[in-house]
């Protein structure tokens, strides 16, 4: 009799799998750059991966026809239970709920938790999370929505949930990619709206901008009102014009 290898949960074991979380329902566009990262991730990783074909019909036959969900797409890593091996086949895990309520507006703490620009695995969406967990317990159990996060150089790269977009006059910027980040889809869509400049934001200089945001798929946009105790600027106008293009296609 022939014997095969047995399948297990390389995820589960190595934190070896990836995660899209999506507002239901994006327009195409949109999904398409949930897909296309998962779909980048996986090749990086060696993770085997579904069609986009696959991938709609698993989120629309979870939603059953639904809108204003929240909807995690989880990929799984199934192959042998050795670190070395390599991945075999995937599984899939979709979980859909009601999407709650965002903040407008939020506040920010510097985090104690630095990144290292070199890090592959932060600019990819995998389950390997509890760098983004402690980023984000140690914000929230000082008060504050996030922490931001720096990198060797004192650089910002984001917070542990979304990306940042700061107004300087009447330019856009956000952290450059090699700063160590996800680039995220909200982000990404955003930037084919708006002219948006990759820049190195020092943390210090935080307070030079007349507005930041934070964007992410689930809350779309909020306006950043303090940082570190300290009160912010804000450009109610330019945040208005980012959450009504972001908006506009719920």
């Amino acid at each position: 009799m022939q014997s095969f290898p047995l399948m297990l949960n390389r995820t589960l074991l190595f934190g070896e799998g990836l995660f899209e979380t999506i507002r239901w329902k994006p327009p195409e566009e949109k999904l398409k750059l949930h897909y296309e990262r998962l779909e980048a991730s996986a090749k990086y990783f060696g993770i085997p991966y579904p069609s986009y074909e696959e991938f709609l019909k698993d989120i629309e036959e979870a939603t059953k026809g639904r809108d204003g969900l929240y909807v995690k797409y989880l990929l799984i890593s199934k192959g042998g239970d050795h670190l070395t091996d390599r991945p075999q086949d995937y599984g899939k895990l979709i979980i859909t709920k009601e999407l709650k309520s965002t903040p407008e507006r939020v506040r920010l703490c510097l985090s104690p938790h630095g990144r290292h620009s070199s890090d592959p695995v932060c600019r990819h969406k995998s389950t390997s999370y509890l760098f983004n967990l402690l980023v984000k317990r140690h914000a929230q159990n000082k008060g504050f929505w996030d922490g931001i996060i720096v990198n060797e150089r004192g650089h910002i790269c984001e917070t542990s949930t979304a990306n940042l977009v700061f107004l300087k006059g009447s330019k856009l910027y956000t952290p450059a990619k090699d700063c160590g980040l996800l680039w995220g889809t909200t982000l990404e869509f955003l930037r084919r709206k708006l002219p948006i400049e990759e820049a190195y934001i020092d943390v210090r200089s935080v307070e030079d901008y007349d507005c930041i945001m934070v964007l992410n798929s689930l809350m779309l946009c909020a306006v950043v009102e303090e940082f570190e105790g300290k009160r912010l600027k804000i450009d109610t106008f330019a945040f208005e014009e980012v959450s009504r293009i972001l908006k506009s296609f719920l």
